[in-house]
């Protein structure tokens, strides 16, 4: 396809390179009257015709003609770029840089279509310049190919050229080599308010807020006068800070500088993404209704903020409102519903996207499986399952791991390993909620057998230990608990946190070796946690150590005071060994200390509805209704009752 092509090593280069001078007898005049035709052209039958005039008149093939059809061809219309790489592959004998860099421009769109060219110049012996490498920066889709282009600025001495230093750094920040582009950063002799600029938003967006203030500081005592995409860069370090002290002087000096109008979109969206992360919604709605130009970024922005933080009206009032919803619209309210746990409300909205001709993502269902598990409605999860299958959606990590976690919340673990072997590519998540699922369902081998499966596959992480220890512990297998313990930094170096010891603890502890977990809890490099000492002072009431219970309330008393949990627990234990006055004495306790036992609650869903129940309650809105069936029940069971006494002694002496 291109001239030289043959043999060539990406960004190969010559030790024999000349400098090429313009030839003047190659050249023609722009008034020449072919090239003046060229100049008026306005569509692609129009170029053929002047192609073939040129044709004619024996200007095809020489220098500057050619230059001029190509630089035409090539940037006209992405149509004709067909057109320019015909004429540049065999009607251009003699190219110059001017024409090489015309041909690597138009390219750089095209996948590594460009290099070769670049290829073509440095065999050609011609010196490439500042735009070529500009060009050819912008045709790089990897890392490498940039660094590539790097080393030959060192060598054609180009790297000073500060327009190519800060596309240089832009490329590395973009690929996530923030310290390379900070090394070429401080290399620079007089920085510029765009080096500054690319920067502090480099810095920004990947997290490094304070990287990215010193910076501006630094900025401003240079004597530099930052711009709007310095204040873009600080109103994102301020959202991500959450300091609206910060972004409310930001703000002030945007409008002292008059560098920020209500028609600047991108900065009028940073100032409201920044209030909005800051929760100032009043700041924000003030920001919102102060734009000229209100965009999808805009109305979605101060909606999804409004319904994070439960204000679901107002949030579903500018939903209404919204010109255009797209599927960022409706994901942020529906997040915000499950956020509130109203699950009917985000069937309703489901729907009406349905009915809106938008299409749900995996965003979409996620949010509504999971809270499809947190009400324990497996009907509404199975119902969204099926949506998935009809749709043909991709079962990807993300979405089959929340699939598996519903069903295993609900009680479905065959259903939850359908999915989990439906799961193409599965990831440490997919695998550690598949295990989570069989221990907290008492399947500790299954889960275990799951556990050494995986290691062909992933490698476990943290999470997936607690998942493990807890199967052991749950299923009472200790001495393969152990095992795991110690292989965590020996074999995966993991160092094991407050939640292995936890689960380790609760492994003895519920398989009666009060001892051994005393012992683990002494040497444990951190302080046991409340839950520590709760899973020691349950494990004392099943197995009716005394002594160890009275240790472990102290402890969890002293972490915990104000709960119940401990006093109620070290009340039974002493109700259970018959020690009645130790038990009042620690119900007196609590009630002096104002510490009051939390009421069991139940719960069932009803149509999607989640309906809580306490003993003796009667708030709840059907509560006749719940009492005459309640009544109607208790008539059946004694009805039951005294058939059972009368008749069923009758039919055993019959017998």
């Amino acid at each position: 396809m291109y001239r030289y092509r043959s043999g060539l090593r990406f960004l190969s280069f010559t030790s024999t390179i000349g400098k090429t001078k313009w030839d003047p007898t190659v050249s023609l005049e722009l008034n020449h009257p072919t090239l003046f035709l060229l100049e008026k052209c306005g569509s692609r039958d129009h170029f053929k015709q002047i192609l073939g005039q040129m044709m004619r008149s024996n200007l095809i093939g020489q220098t500057f003609p050619m230059s001029r059809l190509i630089s035409y061809s090539s940037t006209s219309d992405p149509a004709n770029l067909d057109m320019a790489i015909l004429l540049f592959s065999h009607f251009t004998p003699n190219p110059n840089l001017y024409i090489y860099n015309t041909m690597i421009s138009a390219l750089s769109f095209s996948f590594g279509q460009a290099f070769p060219v670049y290829n073509s110049i440095l065999r050609s012996c011609i010196w490439p310049d500042k735009h070529t490498l500009l060009y050819l920066l912008k045709a790089s889709n990897h890392i490498s190919e940039a660094m590539q282009i790097h080393c030959h600025a060192f060598v054609l001495g180009l790297v000073s050229y500060g327009y190519l230093q800060n596309s240089l750094m832009k490329i590395y920040i973009e690929n996530g080599q923030i310290r390379l582009a900070e090394k070429l950063f401080l290399r620079k002799q007089s920085p510029d308010v765009a080096s500054f600029n690319i920067m502090i938003v480099g810095y920004a967006k990947k997290g490094c807020t304070l990287e990215a203030i010193r910076l501006f500081y630094k900025m401003m005592n240079s004597g530099l006068e930052p711009d709007e995409f310095t204040a873009l860069g600080l109103l994102v370090c301020c959202g991500q800070l959450a300091d609206v002290q910060l972004g409310k002087s930001v703000h002030a000096w945007m409008e002292r500088r008059k560098k920020v109008s209500s028609s600047n979109m991108i900065l009028g969206n940073a100032l409201l993404d920044m209030y909005v992360k800051c929760k100032e919604f009043q700041l924000a709605r003030r920001t919102f209704d102060a734009l000229e130009v209100k965009d999808a970024v805009s109305w979605n922005t101060i909606m999804s903020g409004l319904a994070k933080v439960g204000q679901l009206e107002s949030a579903r009032t500018l939903f209404n409102h919204m010109p255009n919803r797209d599927i960022i619209s409706w994901n942020s309210l529906i997040a915000g519903y499950a956020q509130n746990g109203d699950y009917m409300m985000m069937r309703e909205l489901f729907i009406n996207m349905i009915l809106d001709n938008v299409k749900p993502d995996n965003i979409t269902l996620i949010n509504l499986v999971s809270a499809a598990a947190e009400v324990g409605a497996i009907d509404q999860g199975r119902w969204i399952h099926g949506v998935v299958v009809r749709m043909g959606m991709m079962m990807d990590e993300f979405l089959g791991s929340v699939l598996i976690d519903m069903y295993c919340k609900c009680g479905s673990i065959e259903r939850a390993l359908t999915v989990f072997r439906e799961v193409r590519e599965k990831d440490v998540t997919v695998w550690t909620t598949m295990i989570t699922g069989l221990a907290f369902h008492g399947h500790g081998r299954k889960a275990l057998e799951l556990f050494s499966e995986m290691h062909g596959e992933v490698t476990p992480n943290e999470v997936t230990f607690v998942a493990v220890l807890t199967a052991c512990s749950h299923c009472g297998i200790v001495d393969e608990g152990l095992e795991l313990f110690n292989s965590m930094k020996e074999n995966y170096g993991i160092e094991p946190r407050i939640e292995h010891y936890g689960c380790l603890v609760d492994l003895f502890a519920r398989s009666g070796r009060l001892a051994q977990a005393k012992d683990v809890i002494e040497k444990m490099p951190m302080a046991p946690s409340r839950s520590i000492w709760g899973a020691i002072l349950s494990a004392c009431r099943t197995h009716g150590n005394l002594e160890m219970a009275e240790i472990a309330s102290r402890e969890l008393l002293k972490l915990e005071p104000e709960k119940e949990g401990g006093y109620v627990l070290l009340s039974n234990i002493y109700a259970a060994t018959k020690k009645w006055s130790y038990s009042d004495k620690i119900r007196d306790i609590m009630e002096s200390r104002g510490v009051k036992k939390t009421a069991g609650r139940s719960s069932v869903v009803v149509d999607g509805i989640n309906h809580d129940f306490v003993a003796a309650d009667k708030q709840h809105p059907r509560w006749l209704d719940i009492q005459s069936t309640l009544i109607s029940l208790n008539s059946e069971m004694r009805l039951a009752a005294d058939f059972s006494v009368k008749f069923i002694p009758r039919l055993l002496e019959v017998s």
